[in-house]
């Protein structure tokens, strides 16, 4: 089950979900983005290996764009574990000036915490406070802000932006997201842009508490020193990497199956990765048997 969820356009929220493996199709996809970590290859990818969402199969990249952000990156743990299986392994470097050594982390993916919603709607809305409300924001003498949560289309449009300035990123988020502004539907740029310090502070906290989370961090204990730190767990780039294989290396079994098996080509890449492997380990012992009996 998403934690947030999906509101298709009859108002349905849709939340159950079927995950498959990363087949070598998925594979090769990430290959070839080479180090992107973009969002609209999270959305492909979620496409294809999202078999169902609710009523809707198959899922197409329109409805994973417009899923929440946490429920993206739930996705992306729970297609880690069904590929490479619940236990991660990953190395970390001792933040402590002093130490700077190589610390070893493993934990489970389903221990990852996730945060549910305290409710769900497709929209919400909020009423500032007087002192927002008094400081220049122009509302109409009406204090109602109505917004939705950012979702992967916010993701895909703002990426680069938000890679050259945090600031301008933030505010732009925050003119896709916010749908009324007292009686104005939509509201203006300018007007949304245009809300006080304190009036963007209460939004942006209050579309906080509404939206689901997936932890984004990781309490860990150097070895070296001692010392516990945080370290943040950036769940896109960190399981895209992982996920991702060398392309050369996803040809080569592709060529060594093809070859022995005689499979297409097509036939060998709608193979997950643990397929693969087990077919290509099967052969090894084989042909390393046939070459001890001559």
């Amino acid at each position: 089950m998403l934690p947030g969820g999906y509101w298709d356009t009859t108002g349905q929220l849709h939340r159950e979900f079927e995950l498959s493996a990363l087949t070598g199709g998925e594979e090769e996809l990430l290959a070839q983005a080479g180090r992107s970590q973009s969002a609209t290859l999270v959305t492909e990818v979620l496409s294809r290996c999202v078999r169902r969402l609710g009523r809707i199969s198959p899922v197409p990249p329109d409805v994973t764009r417009r899923l929440l952000v946490a429920d993206r990156q739930f996705l992306l743990l729970q297609l880690r574990r069904v590929t490479f299986g619940d236990s991660v392994h990953a190395d970390l470097i001792c933040p402590w000036p002093d130490c700077g050594a190589q610390v070893s982390v493993d934990f489970p993916v389903s221990g990852v915490p996730v945060e549910e919603p305290p409710y769900r709607a497709p929209l919400h809305t909020m009423t500032l406070s007087d002192a927002a409300v008094a400081d220049g924001t122009d509302l109409g003498g009406d204090g109602e802000v109505c917004f939705r949560l950012p979702d992967g289309t916010d993701q895909e449009e703002l990426s680069d932006l938000l890679a050259h300035n945090e600031a301008d990123a933030l505010t732009a988020l925050l003119c896709r997201c916010v749908q009324r502004l007292g009686p104005c539907r939509p509201p203006e740029r300018e007007q949304v842009s245009g809300l006080s310090a304190l009036a963007r502070a209460e939004i942006e906290e209050r579309m906080r508490q509404l939206a689901p989370a997936v932890e984004q961090s990781m309490a860990a204990v150097c070895v070296g020193c001692g010392r516990t730190f945080v370290a943040p767990f950036d769940v896109q780039r960190f399981l895209l990497g992982e996920l991702r294989t060398d392309s050369q290396l996803l040809y080569q079994e592709v060529h060594y199956l093809a070859f022995h098996y005689h499979w297409s080509e097509q036939e060998i890449m709608s193979l997950t990765r643990d397929k693969r492997w087990t077919y290509i380990d099967v052969l090894a012992d084989s042909i390393g048997a046939l070459n001890g009996g001559g």
